[in-house]
């Protein structure tokens, strides 16, 4: 928003509602057995105006399972945001909701330069919700265990204030906070799990293998990695602890000539730009923080997390960087790789995590993958 002083004066209006009664989806897939279930909550959820926690594995779809609720919103001449803590989430999630909605679609961030205008359907980070008051029947708070959101008390009350006093909110995120946990165990948000990919294969589980002091020397498990990922053609992320460990990352990957890539951090100006440059192909590998553990979806992305027993990886980021992998239905398998001097107690617990998840989906009948790990 700018500069606010206490001489500005804020105005605010009620919201008038002026839409069309009428559908705006024009996205023909469909969804799966458990993605219909999911997608009926909601619904039941939005007639009752309650609040609903979506915990659902990455890779879930969850994006898609929204559409049906979106839409069924829209038709009723509901205003609807979909928030989200990460710029990069919104980049990601832009060109898909463009192409699945044929109404304009209103995108706000810190560095959106166009100008706002009114619309029924909104996408923003959770800082934009200070914008708003009383201005949705709907609201869709994606990664909502993500940073800065959570833990952030004038976010919360953001969004509180931007939602009707008669209005639906769906929480989504694959690691659910305690707080969340806490409600709806106390009954006060109703819940959907789904912890199944929608292409029914598995989380790709973190292999950990231990190595030596990886700031001194390159490691020969990251090498062989990176090397076998150059004959498969695959893209890929290097996550490290720190922004002043990405140089030295860099350094040790460019003795592989025939590829590009590239440094990325939450203060990287060219982030964006890098990103796509990633999806394109021009960059083969991006070697980044814990920025990029969510929004990108890439097929056939592999993963290496370097230094994984820094205590900057919490199960959260852990289980949320594995979640990369393995996310088309042509490319349902993928590896991710935690170099360690010392397992930890995160790294365990993600793994926990990550079994835990993957036992419920065989339950279901799920299609198992194949593993690189006797490869790498």
């Amino acid at each position: 928003m700018g500069r606010v002083s206490t001489n500005d004066c804020l105005l605010t209006i009620p919201e008038p509602n002026l839409f069309q009664a009428k559908g705006h989806l024009r996205w023909d897939g469909r969804l799966t057995d458990q993605q219909e279930r999911v997608s009926r909550d909601l619904m039941a959820s939005y007639a009752k105006r309650e609040n609903r926690l979506i915990w659902a594995v990455t890779g879930a779809g969850k994006t898609e399972m929204l559409f049906p609720l979106i839409d069924h919103a829209l038709q009723r001449q509901g205003r609807v945001a979909i928030l989200t803590p990460r710029v990069d989430v919104v980049l990601e999630l832009a060109p898909r909701l463009e192409q699945a909605f044929d109404c304009p679609i209103q995108v706000l961030y810190g560095q959106h330069g166009s100008r706002y205008r009114y619309s029924q359907l909104v996408l923003a980070t959770t800082h934009q919700a200070l914008r708003f008051y009383r201005a949705f029947d709907l609201l869709i708070i994606d990664e909502v265990d993500a940073f800065p959101f959570r833990g952030d008390g004038a976010l919360a009350y953001a969004v509180l204030r931007a939602q009707k006093n008669q209005a639906s909110v769906v929480y989504l995120t694959a690691t659910p906070t305690a707080v969340l946990k806490r409600l709806v165990k106390q009954k006060r948000l109703a819940q959907s799990y789904l912890p199944q990919r929608f292409h029914r294969g598995l989380l790709p589980q973190i292999q950990v293998r231990r190595i030596g002091n990886w700031r001194k020397q390159p490691p020969k498990k990251l090498l062989k990695a990176v090397q076998f990922w150059i004959g498969q053609q695959n893209p890929f992320l290097v996550f490290v602890p720190r922004v002043n460990d990405l140089a030295r990352v860099f350094d040790y990957l460019q003795r592989f000539q025939t590829i590009n890539g590239a440094t990325v951090h939450a203060a990287d100006p060219d982030r964006a730009e890098k990103v796509r440059d990633l999806r394109s192909g021009v960059y083969r590998y991006l070697i980044t923080t814990t920025i990029l553990e969510r929004g990108v979806t890439l097929p056939a992305l592999e993963v290496v997390i370097l230094g994984a027993d820094d205590a900057v990886f919490s199960i959260a980021a852990l289980v949320q960087i594995a979640g990369r992998v393995g996310r088309s239905q042509e490319h349902p398998d993928g590896l991710v790789l935690a170099l360690v001097q010392e397992p930890t107690f995160k790294l365990r617990a993600a793994r926990q995590q990550i079994a835990d998840l993957n036992s419920r989906v065989k339950q279901m009948g799920a299609i198992p993958t194949d593993s690189q790990e006797d490869e790498i």
